[in-house]
């Protein structure tokens, strides 16, 4: 059974830290796994992806030095380390199960995405 929920969000300051955390269910641990963000207003976007070994990740070009993917396969679980975050990070962040076992910028390649946490970064 695939189930995703995220956790860890919060109201927090320009250079701040914080860690999200996705519950992805036991059946994710072959997937490709992915952070996506959307601010309001705005259209849903990439921030970083993960393959299915947790070795092999591709960021969104403004998290690059910031952020940092990685996955626990043995508790299902995605995190998403933000490190001197910015205002303009603040979105609700998704989680989402891939179709394949590499992750992908491309939307459509995934099959599952948790309900998401809102993030808000205050200058």
């Amino acid at each position: 059974q695939v189930y995703v929920r995220e956790s860890g969000g919060g109201l927090v300051q320009a250079g701040d830290s914080l860690r999200l955390s996705c519950a992805a269910g036991r059946t994710s641990r072959n997937n490709g796994l992915a952070w996506f963000r959307q601010a309001p207003g705005k259209e849903r976007e990439f921030v970083a992806a993960l393959n299915w070994r947790g070795d092999s990740s591709i960021y969104e070009d403004s998290v690059k030095g910031r952020f940092t993917i990685s996955r626990d396969n043995r508790n299902d679980t995605l995190y998403l380390q933000m490190n001197n975050v910015k205002p303009e990070d603040t979105a609700v962040y998704y989680c989402a199960v891939a179709l394949s076992s590499w992750g992908t910028k491309d939307r459509s390649r995934y099959r599952y995405w948790g309900q998401g946490t809102q993030v808000t970064v205050s200058s």
